[in-house]
């Protein structure tokens, strides 16, 4: 399987954060693998051993033009010596964004559909028609979002319970996985915050409460800080992740964890976080959406 190397936990500190009482943890899971990072490690760890286990040869999966997953099962695809192919929503533009071209590089084959098309992704007669044109293979949803990726993400959620005490947790959500499993593995007295990247990402609420355990209810989504919608951004937080990272050496990046971060200081500036209180940052990588970090990543 793919190694996984234990992230550090890195504390940040400044006058606002202390003026407001607030301790600032960030767990830096960017780091614990090269390429498979962030919440992609643990949500494609059940879905490889399970590919393997069952003998596929072949990887199919769905995401848009920055998908983290398609970067991550390309990368996973390539060290196990699996096939790989990204169906893609929307068509190729050229040149391809370090996102695909990275894909392409891992040899993962890139097929692109329709907007329209990609809403049938779930759907079986369309599976049906991929198997038809691609052959046999081992199905990971959009995101790399089913049960097994939400059991990978709740048994690092138990890891987090015996590692460091906090009090809320707060991390970027796309399809709602990630925040599933945290849900079902963290401990219920530990407040848990999402922040979409989503424009209008109001339905993640009820995807979530399809995935999670039902009797948890530490947990909200926060739609406030998408700044335009998924892949998009804004001159304010591009300024805010260049001041972040010249600040506590803090790489993030445009899509998911530069928006969630923003949205943690400004949430602590208008003192949500209750004084004396821990809060802990998931990063969840996705660095190579940056241009500034192509180098560094091919």
């Amino acid at each position: 399987m793919i190694n996984y190397s234990k992230a550090p936990i890195q504390e940040l500190k400044s006058q606002l954060f202390e003026q407001h009482g607030v301790r600032v943890l960030v767990k830096r899971e960017d780091l614990n693998h090269a390429f498979v990072s962030g919440n992609k490690w643990w949500k494609l760890k059940y879905n490889l051993e399970d590919a393997l286990r069952q003998g596929h040869e072949t990887l199919l999966t769905f995401g848009g033009a920055y998908s983290n997953h398609i970067f991550a099962t390309a990368a996973a695809g390539k060290e196990l010596g699996l096939k790989t192919i990204g169906i893609i929503r929307g068509e190729e533009v050229l040149p391809l964004n370090h996102t695909l071209s990275f894909a392409e590089s891992c040899g993962m084959k890139l097929h692109y559909i329709s907007r329209e098309a990609y809403r049938k992704k779930a759907e079986l007669d369309f599976i049906k028609q991929l198997r038809d044109q691609f052959g046999n293979f081992y199905l990971i949803p959009e995101g790399g979002t089913n049960e097994l990726a939400v059991k990978g993400c709740a048994e690092f959620a138990e890891q987090l319970n015996n590692e460091i005490d906090f009090d809320y947790l707060c991390l970027s959500i796309g399809t709602g996985g990630t925040m599933a499993g945290i849900i079902a593995g963290l401990d219920a007295s530990k407040r848990i915050i999402g922040f979409s990247s989503l424009k209008g990402g109001a339905f993640l609420e009820e995807e979530i409460s399809k995935m999670k355990s039902p009797e948890k209810t530490n947990w909200s989504v926060n739609t406030e800080y998408h700044f335009g919608g998924y892949g998009k951004t804004t001159s304010e937080l591009k300024d805010f992740i260049v001041k972040v990272k010249e600040d506590y050496q803090l790489p993030l990046d445009i899509v998911y964890t530069g928006k969630m971060f923003f949205g943690v200081v400004d949430l602590i500036t208008k003192g949500y976080f209750k004084r004396g209180s821990t809060v802990l940052a998931l990063h969840t990588g996705g660095l190579q959406g940056n241009p500034n970090e192509n180098e560094k990543n091919t």
